[in-house]
């Protein structure tokens, strides 16, 4: 199979890239490396710099490469940035998102996986959240999201399409084999900012908002190690090759965690106890978001391999020492 994975050089999308040449794929990579790094991506896969948004190029890749399949992770991610700049997220995530699945129509590929997220919620009502409860995000990230979500079933309705979406719960860890990690210069992840942090390069981290209606005042999160999310990208593809119908699947384990749990943890594990600073909240961060993965274990018979908090950070401990 040959596919491609746009924002391969990415964090999530390096991982993806790493376990499809694991198994003997070909592998594409589009980045406009304007937050990707190419040294993360493997050495066998084929590079483009290109923007998925730019029409032409995407269809000269489609049909230089004979594409089967694409996997979409480019895009803008970071939430208080998408309150700030709304137009430039509704340019680098829906419009380019139209860009590319219209090149994918008229190259005949009809296999599409997309990255999605947990943003597309909002408040929840209910928890844990399964991928029937509504969506009515609150920050214009989410709102992109939810409007390619959109996009593919009227597009899949219309044309030879298949695809997944997988909603991403938060995403954190490395590579256990050291390949690839998170590497995104000024990265708002909290893991990654609390091993940064231990390990110097930050003088602080800071906590936003202790009054959250969460047992200990800060915002409760559902962690997924990025090799289960990795996996779940390739057991998507496998099910859509075989013949599967189109789905939105929830990527979580169930279970969350506080901003404080993190923290707390990172210490533990780096045996540092790094400055701490509480300030207020951020916009558009909703109070607690945990996912019901039922589906994707059911569908996919998804076992995760990394379920686990400690091991989450001593692998994301791990990349970071690393790149010291």
């Amino acid at each position: 199979m040959s596919t491609l994975v746009t924002g391969g050089a990415g964090y999530i999308g390096s991982h993806i890239g790493h376990l499809l040449v694991d198994r003997g794929d070909d592998v594409v990579i589009v980045d406009n490396l304007s937050t990707g790094i190419l040294e993360n991506t493997p050495d066998s896969a084929s590079f483009e710099h290109a923007d998925v948004g730019n029409a032409e190029e995407i269809r000269r890749i489609l049909g230089r490469y004979d594409i089967d399949a694409v996997v979409h992770l480019a895009g803008s991610t970071v939430v208080p940035e998408s309150v700030d700049r709304p137009l430039d997220f509704y340019r680098n995530n829906t419009a380019a998102a139209r860009t590319l699945l219209s090149a994918c129509v008229d190259a005949g590929v009809s296999t599409f996986v997309f990255s999605s997220t947990a943003a597309v919620y909002g408040e929840p009502d209910s928890l844990p959240l399964d991928e029937d409860a509504p969506t009515d995000p609150i920050n214009p990230y989410g709102r992109s999201k939810l409007m390619i979500e959109q996009i593919l079933q009227d597009a899949a309705r219309a044309h030879p399409l298949d695809y997944v979406s997988l909603r991403y719960f938060n995403v954190a860890g490395a590579d256990p084999e050291g390949r690839t990690g998170q590497s995104t210069p000024h990265a708002t992840h909290l893991i990654k900012v609390a091993c940064e942090t231990a390990l110097k390069r930050r003088p602080t981290l800071e906590i936003f908002g202790t009054d959250y209606p969460t047992p200990d005042g800060t915002c409760i999160r559902d962690y997924i190690h990025v090799m289960d999310l990795a996996d779940a990208h390739l057991q998507a593809l496998d099910y859509l090759a075989d013949g599967g119908d189109s789905q939105v699947l929830n990527c979580g384990y169930g279970e969350g965690h506080s901003v404080r749990e993190v923290v707390d943890t990172v210490q533990r594990l780096s045996g540092v106890d790094f400055p701490v600073e509480e300030t207020s909240r951020r916009q558009g961060d909703a109070a607690e978001v945990v996912a019901d993965p039922t589906r994707l274990k059911e569908l996919f018979d998804w076992t995760p391999q990394h379920d686990d908090l400690d091991e989450i950070v001593k692998t994301a401990l791990a990349w970071e020492m690393r790149e010291t």
